[in-house]
C-alpha cells in the first residue's frame, strides 16, 4: 500500500480505460491523484472512486493538445499538493487515421498526431520545467504495441512510434542535464478498453464487439486481451523506486503480439 506513497501523480485521460486503471492503482499504492481528462465528468467519476476508498485524487478538465492548459495543470498540482512526482501521458485516440490509406484525409492525420505525439510533447515539456526545479521524477508515456510493429493505420502507428522515440529523447536530454527525470514508454498489447472496443468500425469484415474480440485474441499468443489492469501495474513499476535503474526504456505488456 506504499509504493508510491505520498508521490503526486497527473494522469491524463484518467476518466476511463487505461488511465482511469491506472489513477486507482496508484492511489491503492499511497500516491495524491491529479486525474484529467477532456471529459471532466468522467475524471470526476474517477476521483470519486477513489476519495471512498482512502485514496486522494481531485479532478481536472484538460484538453491535452492546449499548451497553455498544461502550465494551469502543472501550477495547480503543486499549488494543490507542493509537487509535481509522476506525470503519465496516457491521452490518445485511435480516429479515423485507422481507414485506408488512400481515403484519411490530411486532417484525420493531423488529429491523431495532435493527440496522440504533440500532446505527450507538451506534457513533457511541462513536466521537465517543473520536475527539474524540484528535484526529479517520473516520466510515462503511453505508447503501444503498434509504436513498435506496423498495422493499425498510418497516422496511429507513426503517433505512438513517435512516442516510443520521443520517450528515449527526453531520458538521454534528462540524464545528460542531471535532472533526475526518469522518462520510459508503455507498449500495451490490445486491451479490452472502450477505444479498443471502438475500432470494430473501421474493420470491414467484422461487425460485432465479440467478432472483434475473437480477432485479436488470436493474435496474442497468451490466449486473451489484456485489461487495463494489466496496463496499470506496468503504470505503477514505473513511477515507484523500484524502477529507479530505468530510463530511456520500452515496457512492453502485449500477452506475446510482438513475439509473433
Amino acid at each position: 500500500m506504499s509504493r508510491v506513497k505520498n508521490k503526486t501523480a497527473v494522469v491524463t485521460g484518467g476518466g476511463s480505460g487505461l488511465g482511469a486503471a491506472s489513477c486507482e492503482l496508484l492511489a491503492k499504492e499511497g500516491a495524491i491523484g491529479v486525474v484529467t481528462d477532456i471529459n471532466a465528468e468522467a475524471a470526476e467519476q474517477t476521483a470519486n472512486v477513489i476519495e471512498p476508498r482512502g485514496g486522494k485524487a481531485i479532478a481536472l478538465h484538460q484538453d491535452v493538445v492546449d499548451q497553455d492548459r498544461w502550465q494551469e495543470v502543472i501550477d495547480t498540482t503543486v499549488s494543490e499538493f507542493g509537487s509535481l512526482d509522476v506525470l503519465v501521458n496516457n491521452a490518445g485516440v485511435v480516429g479515423a487515421g485507422a481507414g485506408p490509406m488512400e481515403d484519411v484525409s490530411f486532417e484525420s492525420w493531423r488529429q491523431v498526431m495532435t493527440i496522440n505525439l504533440d500532446a505527450v510533447f507538451l506534457g513533457c515539456q511541462a513536466a521537465i520545467r517543473e520536475m527539474k526545479a524540484s528535484g526529479g521524477g517520473s516520466i510515462i508515456n503511453i505508447s503501444s504495441v503498434m509504436g513498435i510493429v506496423g498495422g493499425a493505420g498510418a497516422a496511429y502507428n507513426a503517433s505512438k512510434g513517435g512516442v516510443r522515440l520521443l520517450s528515449k529523447s527526453v531520458a538521454i536530454y534528462c540524464g545528460n542535464n542531471g535532472y533526475n527525470i526518469r522518462c520510459n514508454s508503455i507498449h500495451p498489447g490490445y486491451i479490452w478498453t472502450p477505444m479498443v472496443k471502438g475500432i470494430v468500425e473501421f474493420i470491414e469484415e467484422i461487425d460485432t464487439e465479440d467478432a472483434l474480440k475473437e480477432m485479436l485474441v488470436a493474435k496474442h499468443p497468451i490466449g486473451r486481451l489484456g485489461e487495463a489492469d494489466d496496463i496499470a501495474k506496468g503504470v505503477l513499476f514505473l513511477a515507484s523506486e523500484e524502477s529507479s535503474f530505468m530510463t530511456g526504456s520500452e515496457l512492453v505488456i502485449d500477452g506475446g503480439y510482438t513475439a509473433v
